[in-house]
């Protein structure tokens, strides 16, 4: 069954036009579903559920409908017929350790109430599907398709790559004739990877699959890298006809080539801002659902794609740098490295679109 697009479908004369994914797409998603609660959420009876949705796309109602599959006992909440207090107020009878899904066309708003965090303070567990209008079609199968949770590839693979990480003195990231160089230990590496035994919180933003860092001295990291996608000032992935060169010194952007008017009009609301261009975030995206011929539009999702990810501006409130301001790192834009291989020391983890540990 061929996927509907936008234009070609509408749920009632003169409604919204919303997607209509195949039968086999909501049966995969319910099996990927049943992995993530049962293996990375450990949610089983007699723990309570909640599910706030909406219906304004057709990722969105696919989703639910998986989830009503696999949660038959939770409470489910249309998110645009009732009133914000009543969704806040569906939370109040839940129990730690209690679980919580957010199924989100845009992203949910309660005013003052700021959802994840404060679900997190009474400690529940969290599964937040933002910005899912974001992906139609091709793409909301993509999505899907990135929900499958392969416990020894991420747990096995992520913390192999955070040990390497972790006791590295130096990186490289080679983009095809450019090389990006890390003349730094790395700070302590960040899990992503559906394995919650060591944290405070359960949960976060799905889809999975990321460890990242940042090197100890952001003035050690020179060089050049190709990027074939940056986030745009709409939060969406942006993919130049060419793949634009990034000239980095002393940890800052410093020269393009190849730059874009859109890339360009990033740089600037940077600068504008932070009077500076810094690299941050060294991202190592596992999720083998996305790549360069595999895109999806929203860029917090995309940034999962199995390759290297970069951040440009001040902003990464994970790890503090005693010459960076919290209060006036305004920006986080996340870019992808064309990345032909990376090495950490003289090892190479990265090679042929996939991760060598």
């Amino acid at each position: 069954m061929r996927l509907l697009k936008n234009e070609e479908f509408s749920n009632s004369p003169g409604g919204p036009v919303i997607d209509v994914l195949p039968a086999e797409a909501v049966d995969a998603a319910e099996k990927h579903l049943r992995d993530v609660l049962a293996i990375a959420f450990e949610h089983a009876h007699p723990r309570t559920a909640v599910v706030v949705f909406d219906a304004r796309c057709g990722l969105a109602i696919a989703l639910t409908e998986a989830y009503r599959r696999c949660l038959p006992a939770a409470t489910f909440i249309d998110f645009d017929a009732v009133s914000p207090e009543a969704v806040a107020a569906s939370f109040a009878p839940l129990a730690p350790s209690d679980l919580v899904v957010l199924i989100q066309s845009t992203n949910f708003r309660l005013d003052a109430f700021r959802i994840r965090v404060e679900l997190f303070k009474r400690d529940l567990k969290v599964i937040e599907h933002p910005h899912l209008a974001r992906m139609p079609g091709q793409q909301a199968l993509y999505y899907i398709e990135s929900l499958a949770y392969d416990p020894a590839y991420y747990r096995g693979v992520g913390n192999a790559l955070k040990m390497r990480i972790d006791r590295a003195r130096c990186g490289i990231v080679d983009s095809g004739g450019e090389r990006l160089i890390f003349a730094s230990p790395f700070e302590p590496a960040k899990l992503n990877v559906g394995d919650y035994s060591d944290m405070k919180n359960v949960g976060g933003q799905f889809p999975i699959g990321e460890v990242f860092t940042e090197a100890q001295d952001l003035e050690a990291v020179n060089g050049r890298v190709r990027i074939f996608v940056f986030g745009d000032t709409s939060f969406s992935v942006n993919r130049p006809e060419k793949p634009i060169t990034l000239v980095i010194a002393k940890g800052r952007v410093t020269g393009t080539v190849d730059s874009t008017p859109a890339f360009d009009q990033v740089l600037a609301n940077i600068r504008a801002d932070e009077g500076e261009v810094w690299l941050r975030e060294l991202g190592f995206g596992m999720n083998r659902a996305f790549s360069k011929d595999r895109m999806v539009s929203d860029i917090g999702t995309y940034e999962r794609m199995c390759g290297i990810h970069l951040s440009l501006g001040a902003k990464h409130g994970v790890y503090s740098k005693p010459n960076i301001r919290r209060a006036g790192a305004r920006h986080h834009v996340d870019v992808f490295a064309v990345t032909e291989a990376v090495i950490l020391d003289d090892d190479v983890v990265y090679r042929n679109g996939a991760w060598q540990v």
